[in-house]
C-alpha cells in the first residue's frame, strides 16, 4: 500500500472492440484542468472541539443554504484503528452560484472552527472510445480469466454470498440474465416506504442512488450511463447459468450504488456512495471513475473512512491517459491502484503508468455484460475494467480468508503478482505497472505464507526547496506473516534529491502488523525545477528470499515560498500572487500571524497604465476565474539566510502589447521577498519589493502598480474595516467589534512615488463604482489605483466584508528603465503596534535598499551612523569645499529642518533630536545648485 498515488486522466466513451496495441515511450504530461466542480455547492468539516454555531455568523455573511451533517451515522474514529478519520463533522451547504468560492473557503476557515473547506469535484467514469473492426478475437471470450488465473484460483475459493462488493457507477440493470438476483438485497427495509432499519434510507432494498438520494439505482438507458453494468458484469455475472460469461467473484454478490444523478437535483455522488458502501457491508468496494487534480481533504476522509474505520477494500480504476499526473481518488492513500494492460500484458498507448499504481491486470478486449437489452454483451477497455476484476479477486481471498483485514488482503494481492517487465516494451514502466499482473490462484494459494510490508512517509519540513535539507521518516509495517532480518535499501530516482549515507538500513524482525521507523537524510539539490516531483524507491530485501519495491514521490521546489522568519508567515508565489496562487486555495498557504487562521482570501500584484492596460494573476470577470497576465520566468526560491534575514527572489513579466493584441503593458517584474527573526520590532511584517522594467519602445506614462488584498481578519470576516494611515501609506483591516488582530500593507515611501489607496466594500451593489460581487474588471482595478486616497474607508461603523488596494504612481518610465516600488506586509495585536512595525519596516528597508553609485557630485560624502538618533555626522570628501546648505525633507517633500555649512571645516554635526522616527532625505545645496542626497533613517 502506498502513501501518496498521483495517476492519470481518461477519456470518455465505450468498447465494442479494442486492438492491442503496442507499448509507448513513457511521457510525462501535465495537465492544469483539474475536475469540474459543482458551482455553488461545498463541504467543511469541523474541528475537534467545535460546534456548529460557532459557524453561524459566517455562513449567513457567505448566504450558505440547505446545511447539512453530511454522514450523521458514520461509526467514530477508533483509537485501535490509527489513521481511521471522523466524517459526522462533515457539513454541505449551497451558496449563491455567482460568488467566487475563495472567498467563501476564507470566511469559514477564518471561525478558526474549521479545518478545511472545499468544492465538491465532479469526477467521471473511466472509459474510452475504439474502432469496432480492430480486433477480430473477441469471439473467444473472456481470455482475461485465463491470464488471472481465476480459473485456479476458483477451485480453491468460489467466493460466497456474504462478502458484498460495492459498484460505486452508473448503476445497474437488475434483469440482465447475468445479474438477475446477484445483488444483495437488505430485507431488513423492504419496500413499504419506511425506514425499518433505521439507516437514514428509506426503502434502500436493493442499493442506493447517491446522485439522485433515491432508492433506484437502475442505470439509465443508452450512452455512457451502461458504464455500471460492464462493470458489474465483471465481478459479479452468475457463473454456472450456461449463460454467456462468470464474473470473477463468483458467487460474491454486488451492491449496486448509483453515483451520477438523472435527475435535475440530483449531483455527482461518488465519494457518498463510497461511505455508503462501506456503512452497509460492502467489504470491497469499487470505483471505475475518477478525475484530473483538485485534491480534497474531504475526498481522502471518505476513503480513509471506508479502508480505516470499515475495513474495506477500496480498488480504483488509475486511469486511461499515457501521461503521469494527480488523478484522483487513483491518488489517494489507502486505495488499490489499478493500470489496464493489453491482453498481451504490454502497457498499450492508452493505458496508465506511474509508480504509484499497486498493481495491473487486463484491461483491453473484456467481455462483460451491457445494459442494451437482458441478454447483450460487449468487449470493452479501459482500466475501468481492470479495477473490478482485481476487486473481484479481494472477494475471493476475503471469502477464503475472512480473518485478514483489508490492508492485508491488498498487501497480499499486491506481493503475489507475476512478473511482467520482461514483456517487450515493459522495460521502459518499469516499477510503474505496480508489481506485476494479478494472479489470483497465487493469492489465495500462498495467502497463510505471504509476506508484505508497507511504507509511510512524514517530512520534518514543510517543503522541500532547492539548496535545502531534510529528514524523511519512512514508517514499515509488516501487514502479513512474521518477518526475519528485514533489510531496506533507499535509492533517488531522480537527480535532484539525494539520500545521505546509511543505505542500506536493518529494519530487523517484525512480527505481524508491528512497525518500525528509519530516519532518512535528504537533500536538494539548487537545480530543482519548480513544482518537480523527486522518487524513492524503497527495497525490502529478508534472507529468505523476499523482495518488494515500493515507492514515495515528494514534491521538490513547489513554485512559491512561504517567508517563516517571525510571527507574520507570508506565501509569495512565482507569478506576483500573495497568500495563494489566484483563487487556487491548493497553492500557497495564505498569511498568518503568530499560528492564527488563514488571514487573507486573495492577495496580488497590479500594474496598469490605463483602464484597459491591467496585468494581474486575481480574480477577473466572472470572478471565479482568475486573470492570467503574469508569467514565470525565473520561479520564486529563497536565497542563502544571511544572519536573521530570509530572501527569496523570482522574474515574472506580462506580455507586450504587440503580442497580447495590444491588452499587455509590456514589464518585467523582478520580486524580492524579506523577512527577519530578530529584532521584536522587525517581528511582525515581511517586505516584498517590485522592480519594474519597461520592455516596451514607448514611454510609459503614468505606471500605477499596488497590491489588492482580501483579508478575512478572524473571528468574524463580516465585520471588518478598512482604513488608511496617511501619515505612514498604510492600509489597515481589522474586526470593529474585536479588534485584538490588525492586518494591513505599507507602501514604502520614495521620493518619486506617490501613494494611492482604495478601500472597497466586497458586496457592494453592482452600482458601486466597484463591485467585486460580479468580478473584478479591467477598468474597475485601474480605478482603485489611480484613484488618490480619496476612498479611504471600507466598512461603515458596523463593519463588512472588505479588502483595498494600496498602490503607488509613477509620472513615467522611460523605455528600458526601472522603478522599484516596496511594500511591508503587516500583522499586529493593535492599531500601534501595526504602526510601530510599519515604521520599522520603513527603516529596514533602507538598510537593505541596493544604492546606485553616488553620482560624481556626491562621490565622497558621508553621513552616519544611518539611522541615527540624536546626532548626524556628515563629512565632506576634501576640505576646503565651497558654503553648502543642508536640508532634511520627508518623503513628501516637506522640509523638517536646516543646517548652513562654511564648508572649511571637514566635517559638521547635525542636531536631529526632536525629529519624528521615519525615513527622510538629506539634501545638499552649494551655490550653483544641487551636490546631491543622501537617505537617512531617523530612530530616535
Amino acid at each position: 500500500m502506498k502513501q501518496f498515488l498521483p495517476l492519470l486522466v481518461a477519456t470518455c466513451g465505450w468498447l465494442s472492440a479494442l486492438p492491442v496495441a503496442q507499448a509507448q515511450q513513457p511521457l510525462t504530461a501535465t495537465l492544469d484542468a483539474p475536475s469540474p466542480t459543482l458551482p455553488g455547492a461545498a463541504v467543511f468539516k469541523l474541528k475537534p472541539g467545535a460546534n456548529i454555531r460557532q459557524l453561524e455568523a459566517a455562513l449567513n455573511q457567505v448566504q450558505a443554504t440547505g446545511l447539512q451533517q453530511k454522514f450523521p451515522r458514520a461509526v467514530p474514529p477508533s483509537p485501535e484503528k490509527p489513521g481511521s478519520v471522523e466524517l459526522r463533522t462533515i457539513y454541505r451547504f449551497s451558496y449563491p452560484a455567482e460568488a467566487a468560492f475563495g472567498k467563501v473557503r476564507q470566511t469559514l476557515l477564518g471561525t478558526g472552527a474549521v479545518e478545511y473547506v472545499e468544492p465538491l469535484y465532479q469526477r467521471q467514469p473511466l472509459y474510452q472510445p475504439n474502432d469496432p473492426a480492430a480486433d477480430s478475437t473477441v469471439a473467444g471470450g473472456q481470455f482475461y480469466l485465463k491470464s488471472v488465473r481465476a480459473y485456479a484460483g476458483w477451485d480453491i475459493s468460489k467466493g460466497d454470498s456474504s462478502v458484498v462488493i460495492g459498484i460505486t457507477d452508473t448503476g445497474t440493470r437488475f434483469t440482465h440474465q447475468e445479474l438477475r438476483g446477484q445483488e444483495k438485497r437488505n430485507y431488513a427495509d423492504p419496500i413499504n416506504g419506511l425506514d425499518d432499519d433505521n439507516d437514514g434510507f428509506v426503502d434502500n432494498f436493493r442499493g442506493w442512488d447517491t446522485g439522485d438520494n433515491d432508492n433506484n439505482p437502475t442505470t439509465a438507458s443508452g450512452g455512457s450511463n451502461g458504464h455500471g453494468v460492464l462493470v458489474a458484469g465483471c465481478t459479479s455475472a452468475r457463473p454456472d447459468n450456461g449463460k454467456g460469461i462468470a464474473g470473477v467473484g463468483f458467487n460474491c454478490r454486488y451492491l449496486p450504488i448509483k453515483i451520477y444523478a438523472t435527475t435535475p437535483g440530483g449531483a455527482f455522488g461518488g465519494f457518498e456512495g463510497i461511505v455508503y458502501a462501506a456503512d452497509h457491508g460492502c467489504r470491497i468496494i469499487n470505483a471505475s471513475w475518477g478525475g484530473v487534480g483538485g485534491k480534497s481533504q474531504f475526498e481522502q476522509d471518505a476513503v480513509s473512512y471506508a479502508a480505516i474505520n470499515r475495513d474495506a477494500v477500496v480498488v480504483v480504476a488509475a486511469g486511461n491517459t499515457n501521461a503521469e499526473l494527480d488523478f484522483y481518488p487513483a491518488s489517494y492513500d489507502n486505495v488499490v491502484s489499478v493500470a489496464a494492460l493489453e491482453p498481451n500484458d504490454a502497457k498499450g498507448a492508452s493505458n496508465t503508468y506511474s509508480y504509484h499504481v499497486d498493481l495491473s491486470a487486463p484491461g483491453q478486449q473484456i467481455l462483460t455484460t451491457t445494459f442494451n437489452n437482458d441478454s447483450s454483451y460487449a468487449a470493452v477497455g479501459g482500466s475501468s475494467f481492470a479495477a473490478p476484476i482485481v476487486a473481484a479477486a479481494a472477494g475471493l481471498v476475503r471469502s477464503k480468508y475472512p480473518q485478514l483485514s483489508g490492508a492485508q488482503v491488498a498487501a497480499l494481492l499486491r506481493q503475489t503478482t507475476d512478473d511482467i517487465y520482461s514483456v517487450p516494451g515493459n522495460a521502459a514502466y518499469l516499477g510503474r505497472l505496480g508489481t506485476g499482473r494479478l494472479n489470483i490462484k497465487r493469492a489465495l494459494a500462498l495467502a497463510p505464507t505471504a509476506q508484505a510490508v508497507s511504507v509511510r512517509s512524514q517530512l520534518s519540513v514543510a517543503q522541500l526547496v532547492p539548496a535545502s535539507s531534510a529528514t524523511l521518516t519512512l514508517t514499515v509495517q509488516n501487514l502479513l506473516q512474521p518477518v526475519q532480518g528485514l533489510m531496506l535499501t533507499v535509492t533517488s530516482l531522480t537527480p535532484e534529491l539525494v539520500v545521505a549515507g546509511g543505505s542500506p538500513a536493518t529494519v530487523g524482525n517484525l512480527a505481524t502488523n508491528a512497525t518500525a521507523s528509519v530516519p532518512l537524510q535528504l537533500s536538494v539539490s539548487g537545480t530543482a525545477a519548480p513544482n518537480a516531483r523527486g522518487v524513492l524507491r524503497c527495497r525490502f530485501t529478508a534472507p529468505n528470499g523476499f523482495q518488494d519495491d515500493q515507492y514515495v514521490v515528494l514534491e521538490l521546489n513547489p513554485d512559491y515560498v512561504v517567508l517563516t522568519a517571525n510571527d507574520l508567515h507570508l506565501t509569495v508565489t512565482s507569478r506576483g500572487n500573495l497568500g495563494y496562487e489566484g483563487l487556487n486555495a491548493d497553492i500557497g498557504r495564505s498569511v498568518s500571524y503568530r499560528n492564527s487562521p488563514p488571514l487573507l482570501s486573495e492577495g496580488g500584484l497590479l500594474v496598469a497604465t490605463n483602464a484597459t492596460h491591467v496585468a494581474d494573476r486575481l480574480r477577473g470577470t466572472p470572478n471565479s476565474r482568475s486573470d492570467q497576465d503574469f508569467f514565470s520566468q525565473q520561479p520564486i526560491r529563497f536565497l542563502p539566510s544571511v544572519g536573521n534575514a530570509q530572501q527569496a527572489r523570482g522574474t515574472f513579466q506580462d506580455s507586450l502589447p504587440s503580442l497580447s493584441r495590444n491588452r499587455g503593458i509590456g514589464v518585467r517584474v523582478r520580486q524580492r521577498a524579506l523577512a527577519w527573526a530578530a529584532p521584536a520590532a522587525d517581528r511582525d511584517y515581511a517586505i516584498v519589493e517590485y522592480t519594474l522594467r519597461n520592455l516596451t519602445p514607448d514611454t510609459l506614462k503614468p505606471l500605477h502598480a499596488g497590491l489588492f488584498m482580501d483579508w478575512d481578519v478572524p473571528a468574524e470576516a463580516g465585520r471588518n474595516v478598512a482604513a488608511w494611515d496617511s501619515v505612514r501609506a498604510l492600509g489597515y483591516v481589522y474586526d470593529v467589534l474585536r479588534p485584538s488582530l490588525y492586518t494591513g500593507v505599507k507602501l514604502i515611501q520614495r521620493p518619486a512615488l506617490a501613494a494611492s489607496y482604495y478601500a472597497l466594500e466586497n458586496n457592494a451593489l453592482v452600482t458601486a463604482p466597484v463591485a467585486l460581487r460580479d468580478g473584478f474588471s479591467t477598468a474597475e482595478k485601474f480605478l482603485t489605483l489611480s484613484s488618490g486616497t480619496r476612498q479611504r474607508t471600507a466598512g461603515g461603523t458596523a463593519g463588512s466584508d472588505v479588502s483595498h488596494v494600496v498602490g503607488a504612481a509613477l509620472k513615467r518610465l522611460a523605455p528600458n528603465d526601472s522603478v522599484t516600488v516596496a511594500f511591508a506586509v503587516l500583522a499586529a495585536p493593535t492599531l500601534a503596534q501595526l504602526q510601530a512595525a510599519a515604521d520599522a519596516a520603513q527603516i529596514r528597508y533602507l538598510q537593505v535598499l541596493p544604492n546606485r553609485a553616488a553620482t560624481a557630485q556626491a562621490a565622497g560624502w558621508q553621513v552616519y551612523p544611518n539611522p541615527a538618533s540624536a546626532f548626524v555626522r556628515v563629512t565632506a570628501p576634501t576640505t576646503g569645499a565651497a558654503p553648502m546648505q543642508l536640508r532634511l525633507l520627508d518623503l513628501a517633500g516637506r522640509t523638517v529642518r536646516t543646517w548652513s555649512w562654511a564648508g572649511t571645516a571637514p566635517a559638521m554635526e547635525l542636531d536631529v533630536r526632536g525629529v519624528a522616527n521615519g525615513l527622510y532625505v538629506l539634501q545638499m545645496e552649494g551655490a550653483t545648485g544641487s551636490i546631491g542626497t543622501q537617505k537617512l533613517a531617523l530612530q530616535l
